[in-house]
């Protein structure tokens, strides 16, 4: 059963998001981060659905970026570089969305619609 989880893609996704999500927490914790702001930002990057006013094209270009890990990370390191907690803190805010989200099985977009998602095929 172990090997047949292993070749699952999408089980492994998943897996990986509550990887993220738990070192998250934790690290936002460990770094003195606020909780009250990490409760109010949590679901903030879900704001980007409003990209699919638009269409579904742009809709998931939108959504798809602000659920990559590239721009947490981005921030994350400006955050570490910089000295400023509060740029780490938005950053594992971020990641736990993201990995919070894998968990749950949303994934990143495709443009035939909100439900097509990398870990829906």
């Amino acid at each position: 059963m172990l090997i047949q989880s292993l070749t699952r893609p999408a089980v492994l996704l998943r897996v990986e998001g509550g990887a993220l999500l738990l070192a998250a927490l934790v690290l936002d914790g460990e770094t003195g981060g606020n909780w009250l702001l990490f409760v109010v930002l949590l679901l903030a990057p879900d704001l980007a659905i409003v990209g699919y006013r638009v269409g579904n094209a742009t809709g998931a270009a939108v959504y798809n970026l602000a659920h990559t890990e590239i721009f947490p990370a981005l921030l994350a390191a400006a955050g570490l570089l910089g000295g400023q907690p509060l740029l780490l803190s938005l950053a594992l805010i971020w990641f736990a969305h993201i990995g919070m989200d894998r968990v749950v099985g949303y994934g990143l977009k495709y443009p035939d619609g909100f439900k097509q998602t990398h870990l829906s095929v």
